[in-house]
């Protein structure tokens, strides 16, 4: 391959056919190792039609660890656009690969998905997908690898952040340094939003792997130990949610399915912030609430928020101040504490003073 030195690369091709053809071929671990660190920027992409399409077939029926196979997958998927991702990867394909035990078959559908926020057109495409977005939410919220539920919970605020329609959910202010949208990227259509917060089966889904009430109650269901990172895993989205667009997460298109898991008042902020968590027998769930609190109030101190959006927030902590006190005892420590922000001081005093 001319001006492409790779060595050992039509031995890997061969090996890799071998592989489709009869997969219980045990593999060459080094082979894939030495062709892999090979590969850069230039080298990849004529090597993406010769390699890629035999390995997602090869990880279709791969029933080993397939750590060293994703792994090059991942590499050469490095450039490849979404919609182009999707001509090698189906969405059964994209389901099979996230709902398999092995981390690496996971992370590489949340690579492959997670290429839709490089542009509003691609998460419109991703939102009709939806199979592959409730099946990436559950394994989002029930895997019990760490790595792949954080690269789960970045893609899925890299997708909510690109997909959101700024021109109508926006009260993004110019001091919100942690969000990435290009300025001259268009807005989106908030098709994945209301994929997920309009659509029964996937919001519902949301407060069954969530509500301390579904512990271990049928098939499906996650033990403690994951109830609580999938009810830390939403916790820690929601405040970058909610700086994107605070009306969907603050109401509800299915109050039955809030009623069904005995929340008090409509939307999936009020969900998480006051009923998913057994404060009184979950002590670091409840540590968990209180550190979600510090960085939502801090998140929403840095951006313009409207007489409506004051008016929920006042509320949201009053609730809670008279039914948690020591979420309230660690806000006023917070207000007090000469490290402070003076955005998030000045918050704190307004909802403390707020009629």
């Amino acid at each position: 391959m001319e001006g492409i030195p790779v060595h050992g690369l039509e031995e890997l091709e061969r090996h890799v056919q071998q592989l489709v053809e009869a997969p219980e071929t045990p593999l060459n671990a080094k082979l894939f190792d030495e062709v892999e660190l090979q590969l850069n920027d230039t080298n990849i992409p004529p090597l993406i039609p010769r390699l890629l399409p035999n390995l997602t077939q090869v990880l279709l029926t791969y029933d080993k660890d397939p750590t060293i196979l994703a792994s090059l997958c991942m590499k050469l998927l490095r450039p490849v656009p979404f919609t182009q991702a999707l001509t090698l990867a189906s969405e059964d394909a994209l389901i099979q690969a996230l709902r398999s035990p092995a981390p690496a078959a996971a992370i590489l559908a949340i690579t492959v998905i997670e290429k839709a926020a490089r542009s509003p057109s691609d998460t419109a495409i991703l939102s009709i997908m939806k199979g592959v977005v409730e099946e990436f939410l559950r394994t989002w919220l029930s895997t019990p690898h760490v790595e792949v539920g954080e690269n789960a919970t970045k893609a899925l605020g890299d997708l909510l952040e690109v997909d959101c329609d700024r021109r109508i959910s926006a009260t993004i202010d110019t001091k919100m340094s942690g969000l990435q949208i290009a300025s001259n990227m268009p807005p989106g259509q908030g098709l994945l939003w209301r994929r997920i917060f309009q659509d029964r089966e996937i919001y519902d889904l949301l407060f069954s792997l969530c509500s301390f009430h579904t512990i271990g109650t049928g098939p499906g269901q996650l033990d403690e130990r994951q109830k609580s990172l999938a009810q830390a895993r939403l916790l820690r989205v929601l405040p970058r949610l909610a700086v994107l667009d605070f009306k969907t997460i603050t109401r509800s298109y299915f109050p039955d399915v809030e009623g069904r898991y005995k929340v008090d008042e409509h939307g999936l902020l009020y969900f998480a912030a006051v009923d998913m968590v057994n404060k009184e027998e979950d002590m670091l769930m409840h540590i968990t609430v209180i550190d979600f609190f510090a960085e939502f109030l801090d998140v929403m101190s840095m951006t313009e928020l409207t007489k409506s959006t004051m008016d929920y927030l006042a509320a949201l902590m009053k609730k809670v101040a008279s039914t948690d006190e020591t979420l309230y005892r660690s806000l006023e420590a917070m207000a007090l504490n000469p490290e402070t922000s003076p955005e998030l001081v000045d918050l704190l005093v307004k909802l403390n003073e707020y009629p």
